[in-house]
């Protein structure tokens, strides 16, 4: 157990401020709201099993995007949170282990024609992606002859899809996975043009607060909590990061 010194680093105002990034599908990243309100996913089980094991009250901070989550972290605005790691962001939060690694592709509306990820990057070709996001990113660096338009959250890129308001939509693979059963006909290409890690992460210049992180998700991968809270979340055939 930290001391209450060192967790004064990790939760300065003595809440668990913990970050969830919340989508109309779960995947091994996104968390959901239930009917009742109430948001549930992996990250969610994750950091209240942190606030448990800390015995801190937990402050839990809701995001639609990632980019968000990540600026919230960066300004110390969130004190521990999970997001797609990539070196734009650790330019600005300090990354500790991942517990999931993703690969991300492009979903095709109904009637394309496109069959390959080689066949988005084309002039002319619109891709949309959740804005600030390391996919968005893979997106620009990987089909530079595409145009790429960034939209804030992933209920407006379902929404652009349903209407054919885009050639090509950049999300992971699990994550289509809950968005395909809402757009009829649309087809998730195969391959990936990016992967990496979903890691857990804390604001910049706290190095007591990235052990403390650091050692919680560790601990939770090996007590079988990430598993658990994939296998919770609809992903049993879902891989825990070694």
């Amino acid at each position: 157990m930290a001391s209450p010194e060192n967790l004064k680093q990790l939760a300065p105002t003595g809440k668990l401020r913990g970050g969830v990034v919340v989508a109309p599908a779960a995947s091994a990243f996104f968390a959901i709201k239930d009917g009742k309100g109430d948001v549930k996913g992996v990250t969610v089980d994750l950091i209240r099993g942190f606030a448990a094991a800390l015995k801190l009250p937990l402050a839990l901070q809701i995001y639609d995007n990632s980019g968000q989550v990540t600026d919230a972290v960066a300004k110390g605005e969130c004190d521990i949170a999970f997001m797609p790691q990539d070196a734009e962001r650790a330019k600005r939060v300090d990354f500790g282990p991942s517990y999931y690694f993703i690969a991300s592709t492009y979903l095709v509306p109904a009637g394309s024609t496109i069959k390959s990820i080689d066949e988005v990057n084309q002039p002319g070709r619109r891709i949309v992606a959740i804005s600030n996001t390391t996919t968005a990113r893979s997106a620009r660096r990987t089909a530079p002859d595409a145009s790429v338009e960034e939209v804030p959250s992933v209920d407006k890129m379902t929404e652009m899809a349903r209407q054919g308001q885009g050639d090509a939509f950049a999300l992971s693979h699990d994550s289509f996975a809950g968005l395909l059963p809402k757009l009829p006909g649309a087809r998730v290409l195969p391959g990936n043009f990016q992967q990496t890690g979903i890691a857990v992460a804390v604001p910049q210049g706290r190095p007591i607060a990235l052990k403390i992180a650091s050692e919680l998700l560790e601990v939770a991968k090996t007590s079988g909590l990430v598993r658990r809270a994939l296998d919770a979340a609809g992903f049993p055939e879902a891989s825990v990061a070694p």
